[in-house]
């Protein structure tokens, strides 16, 4: 056993460190001791340094099995700047090339190498447990240890053969870590790996420089999210998107805001991913936009915000992504978007997977929502899920502690709840419990004859988010426990069987409502319009309505409503800006431009109008693919039947995307198909009407043309060509 000032001289040469953090120095001791050690450490504790000393110091060689290659590399190279032989560590995985895994066997058979960090896809190969079986093995390390457990944010089913090679390649000691674990989760890594009897050691959760803030998603959280990174001069941030395509989109919409940012994600090649990260690393860009392929330590330490553009699937993912903010203890700035619909895009994911898997997938789910719904200190709840109590009912430091928040007495709701747990004798979850309550008739309670219970019903009248708020916290108060093994069926703790017998007072903070993101805005009064500024949307109206009388067109060949709604609401006042405005494009711009921006210039002087130019989101120009695609099939004169048959849509979905690209200026021509699918009497009887009508829209037109006598699409079609002729 190493005494306490060996050990820190030890740290001193190695590391250049003066002293542990944490439980560092006790864990440490306890791997020289040859003990099965179990690590709970919150991301920026120090965990690698827990296996990285004991491998310098013990006989033999450590192995470290880890995750992620882009994680490997990044300690290994912190290893060798640490010594002054670059033997000391290596890693195996895919991206080595045959000559280089030579040297590494060379170098540990010769006994120079104290670390070797393996990806559990490599340890299963069976050439090299025949190597590893020739090697003096110190310990072995499993890192990311979460990755075991079906309840972890990142499972990984290859984890699961760990236990069985380390004993075929030669029991040693071992040490597991991760940085986020609930206790179901903690049992399952320890039962797995076989080290029921591990000492553990957890570290404590909170991370008190953090601020934690969910955010309702609505329509314009590109433009926030741009709002947000332009008050962050010169500071670091990570923005996490569930789907790769988000990824790739939202960073091109960044950097045509003049953001720099770069995207990271498993789809793109190794070697793009690990220049992005440099990049991020020797801050060339401010921003990275990744999947949660990012971050897993990667140790910058001056993260200042981290984004989430859409709420992950689990409450463990949450805290691993944003625990990647402020490491160096300084601010660190965590916002969340959260709309339901995301939450129930996720659950249809995962109707392929068998029933266990999306049991499992829709309890985190549930959880993350609970997060976000939640009034509770977020704090305060964040830690209860990984079993630890935060004493403070206020942290100060997440925007439900920051507002005043709606509290009401839940005495009779609670006492409800925990005497219907007792009625069905603790065997059902939080839904069942709710549906009783509230007196639905679903098929489950009538299955277990529920609707018999003397509580079906005593809540009826209570709103079921309420309910559910009581429900989550009584547990953070310690009336109800979720059953490990059964997860998500709700117990009565001591606490909870004692206030049923006596119930005191129980004040409750109402949920946060969060509209749903597609809902649309409260229609103005009748007559009112979608634009800022009713004056100068009037003066645009009448100068589209002076234009079509001199040009000998229709108003609406000009320019749609919407986009001089646009124009009476963020000023342009450059070609370059009205070419943004939706429905403009190039060739509209061009065309008709010049008159409405010398309208809305003199109308921006007049009036001294501030015009908000930093708050409008600059499009991706040519952003779809599928639009140029389009247009360039039909140069080719391609049918449009079979245009929509090549890119998976119907023919009315294909029209949608003709009519934005005709809208926008661009000229087109599908007379060819026309002549093939209609006769040309009614092709010009529609065009005839479109020369005079008052508006573009279809069912005025089949009113006017009737209904039987034309389909909807042949109309579509018609004014498709007429807009091209005539306004572009």
């Amino acid at each position: 056993m190493a005494t306490h000032s060996a050990l820190t001289e030890q740290l001193k040469r190695n590391f250049g460190f003066d002293s542990f953090k944490g439980n560092q120095e006790v864990i440490i001791q306890n791997v020289l001791n040859g003990k099965d050690t179990f690590v709970l450490m919150p991301t920026g504790g120090g965990k690698s340094l827990c296996y990285q000393l004991p491998s310098l110091l013990l006989e033999g060689t450590a192995i470290v099995i880890s995750p992620l290659i882009a994680l490997m590399k990044n300690q290994v190279d912190a290893m060798r700047n640490f010594s002054e032989e670059d033997g000391i560590a290596h890693f195996i995985n895919s991206s080595l090339t045959k000559q280089a895994l030579e040297q590494v066997k060379s170098d540990l058979l010769s006994g120079k190498t104290k670390l070797l960090y393996v990806a559990p896809e490599s340890l299963t190969k069976e050439d090299n447990i025949e190597f590893l079986k020739q090697l003096k093995i110190s310990f072995y390390a499993v890192d990311e240890a979460h990755c075991i457990s079906e309840w972890g944010h990142d499972f990984r089913p290859e984890y699961r053969r760990i236990r069985p090679i380390i004993n075929e390649i030669g029991e040693a000691p071992v040490i597991a870590l991760t940085a986020t674990a609930t206790p179901k989760v903690q049992h399952d890594i320890q039962k797995n790996l076989g080290m029921l009897q591990a000492d553990v050691f957890k570290s404590s959760f909170n991370r008190p420089n953090l601020y934690y803030e969910v955010r309702p998603k609505t329509k314009d959280v590109d433009k926030e999210i741009i709002k947000y990174i332009r008050s962050q001069t010169g500071k670091s941030g990570i923005i996490y998107c569930l789907s790769r395509k988000r990824v790739e989109e939202l960073a091109e919409t960044l950097n045509v805001n003049g953001i720099s940012c770069l995207p990271y994600h498993a789809g793109m090649d190794s070697a793009q991913r690990s220049e992005n990260q440099d990049k991020f690393l020797m801050e060339k860009v401010q921003v990275i936009v990744a999947t949660i392929a990012f971050g897993m330590g990667i140790d910058k330490p001056d993260v200042r915000f981290v984004i989430h553009y859409d709420m992950p699937k689990s409450l463990e993912g949450y805290y691993q992504e944003t625990g990647r903010g402020g490491r160096d203890g300084g601010e660190g700035q965590c916002i969340a978007f959260y709309a339901y619909k995301d939450l129930e895009k996720l659950r249809k994911f995962m109707q392929g997977k068998p029933i266990a898997e999306q049991e499992i997938g829709n309890q985190l789910l549930l959880e993350t929502q609970a997060y976000a719904e939640s009034s509770v200190c977020r704090r305060k709840l964040l830690l209860h899920y990984f079993g630890e109590e935060y004493e403070k009912d206020n942290c100060a430091c997440c925007d439900n502690c920051m507002k005043p928040r709606k509290f009401m007495e839940g005495q009779d709701i609670l006492l409800s709840v925990l005497e219907t747990i007792v009625e069905v004798r603790e065997k059902f979850k939080a839904e069942h419990i709710v549906d009783i309550l509230k007196g639905k008739e679903t098929t489950d309670i009538k299955t277990y004859q529920h609707e018999d219970l003397e509580s079906f019903g005593s809540a009826a009248d209570e709103d079921e988010k309420l309910l559910h708020a009581v429900i989550r916290q009584a547990m953070i108060a310690g009336y109800i426990s979720k059953d490990i093994e059964n997860y998500g069926l709700l117990k009565l703790t001591p606490a909870g069987k004692a206030y049923i017998k006596k119930p005191v007072s129980f004040p409750i903070v109402q949920d946060n409502d969060f509209e749903d993101e597609d809902e649309e805005p409260t229609a103005k009064s009748a007559g009112g319009t979608c634009a800022a500024d009713d004056v100068l949307f009037s003066i645009l109206k009448d100068l589209r309505k002076k234009l079509s009388k001199k040009l000998e067109v229709p108003p609406f060949v000009i320019f749609q409503d919407p986009s001089l709604e646009a124009m009476a609401t963020t000023y342009p006042i450059t070609m370059e800006e009205l070419q943004n405005i939706p429905g403009v494009g190039a060739g509209k711009a061009k065309r008709y431009g010049e008159e409405f921006l010398k309208v809305i210039k003199e109308h921006v002087k007049e009036n001294e109008i501030i015009r908000p130019e930093d708050l409008r989101v600059r499009t991706v120009a040519n952003k779809s693919k599928l639009k140029v695609s389009i247009i360039q099939s039909i140069d080719r004169k391609i049918a449009l039947d079979d245009i929509a048959l090549a890119k998976g849509l119907d023919i009315s979905e294909l029209l949608d995307e003709i009519e934005a690209i005709v809208y926008s200026g661009t000229k087109i021509n599908i007379d060819y198909f026309l002549d093939e699918v209609m006769d040309p009497d009614r092709i010009d009887e529609i065009f005839d009407y479109f020369s005079t009508a008052e508006t573009d829209k279809i069912e005025p037109a089949l009113k006017e043309l009737g209904e039987d006598e034309y389909s909807e699409t042949e109309i579509r079609l018609v004014r498709i060509k007429f807009l091209s002729e005539i306004g572009n």
